[in-house]
C-alpha cells in the first residue's frame, strides 16, 4: 500500500474541475488517483509561485523548496 503525501485526494474524473478540487481541499495538495493508485500531486499554482499572491515573497530557487514548504518531500531522487 501506498502513503499518501497529503490527506486530500482526488480522481482524474474529478480534474474535470480543477476549481472544485482545490476548493475542496482547501488550497492544500492533492494526491490525484487512477484506478486507486497515485499518479500525480496537484499544488494550487500560489504554492508553487507565492510571488504571485505577495509581490514581496523571493520565490523558490528549487522544486525541493517548494516540496519543504508544502509538506512533502523529492520522492524523484
Amino acid at each position: 500500500m501506498t502513503r499518501l503525501l497529503t490527506p486530500h485526494i482526488a480522481t482524474m474524473t474529478e480534474l474535470r474541475e480543477p476549481h472544485k478540487v482545490l476548493e475542496r481541499s482547501g488550497g492544500k495538495p492533492v494526491a490525484i488517483l487512477r484506478k486507486s493508485e497515485v499518479v500525480a500531486y496537484f499544488i494550487p499554482a500560489e504554492l508553487a509561485h507565492p510571488e504571485w499572491a505577495d509581490p514581496d515573497h523571493p520565490g523558490y530557487g528549487s522544486w525541493d523548496e517548494v516540496f519543504a514548504t508544502v509538506g512533502l518531500q523529492d520522492r524523484t531522487a
